[in-house]
């Protein structure tokens, strides 16, 4: 494994530089940068590695400019004595964040995870041409927290209200328009399909349970034996349609009630 370290302190470049041999007898460090420039200069005249560990503090600014300023088509280890910059490393290319003084148990499950999940793709790599992009992509979809909808904005009267997504209950759909009823049941039009709503909720806190209905958790007051192997459930506050989990969902719904 060829890897390039990012860093501005020369001591934290030989502790780092240790501990990876340390862990790693077969990684080599193929250059050291410490700025925003000479990173750019490196990457630009050098082959791509398969790994950098990048600092994010750097002399001249955030290494993150980096980013902005060349194509980096490498996965990224951040290392940081910062812990405010997560969200916004897995933006980029990062495939895990590292809190300084880095430690070696903490570099080697990075490195590990790198490797078993570069592994995952050696088949297909075998069968196409399995770009360092993709592998990247595909890293971070499975390392990177989902941002899931917070609230939504909809019309009441002749304004818009910003509603919580912790004051909903369920969304619905009646066939022509959708709709979400809130735990003091107001009811507001959504102008989102239920599909786009299944990517926007969180599975742990919302669930579709057929083609019309995405209930809360917290909504579900009984629930009925029905017949056709389905399920009905008496929601809070009370809709005025059968909320049923499809045949097909009773059995994924049932694990769920039961996290």
């Amino acid at each position: 494994m060829k890897i390039l370290i990012v860093e501005d302190e020369e001591l934290a470049v030989k502790k780092l530089t240790k501990t990876i041999n340390s862990v790693d007898e077969t990684a080599e460090i193929v250059g050291i940068a410490d700025s925003i420039r000479s990173t750019i200069d490196w990457l630009e005249n050098h082959p791509t590695p398969d790994l950098i560990l990048m600092d994010i503090e750097l002399a001249d600014g955030q290494s993150f400019e980096v980013f902005n300023l060349t194509k980096v088509k490498s996965p990224v280890i951040f290392t940081t004595s910062y812990d405010e910059y997560a969200l916004q490393a897995f933006k980029v290319n990062s495939i895990d964040y590292l809190l300084k003084p880095v430690q070696k148990e903490d570099l080697e499950a990075a490195l590990n995870k790198y490797k078993q999940l570069k592994n995952i793709y050696k088949e297909e790599d075998k069968k196409s041409d399995l770009s360092i992009d993709h592998l990247i992509k595909e890293l971070q979809q499975k390392l990177q927290p989902k941002e899931y909808r917070k609230r939504f904005l909809v019309k009441h009267a002749q304004k818009l209200v910003s509603i919580d997504i912790d004051e909903i209950a369920y969304f619905y759909s009646d066939g022509r328009l959708n709709f979400f009823k809130t735990i003091d049941n107001k009811k507001f039009v959504v102008d989102y399909t239920m599909d786009e709503l299944e990517e926007m909720l969180d599975p742990q806190r919302y669930f579709r349970i057929s083609r019309s209905f995405y209930i809360s958790i917290d909504s579900v007051d009984q629930i009925h034996d029905y017949f056709g192997n389905r399920l009905l459930l008496h929601l809070k506050p009370a809709v005025d349609k059968e909320a049923l989990v499809s045949r097909e969902k009773v059995t994924e719904f049932k694990k769920w009630m039961g996290k």
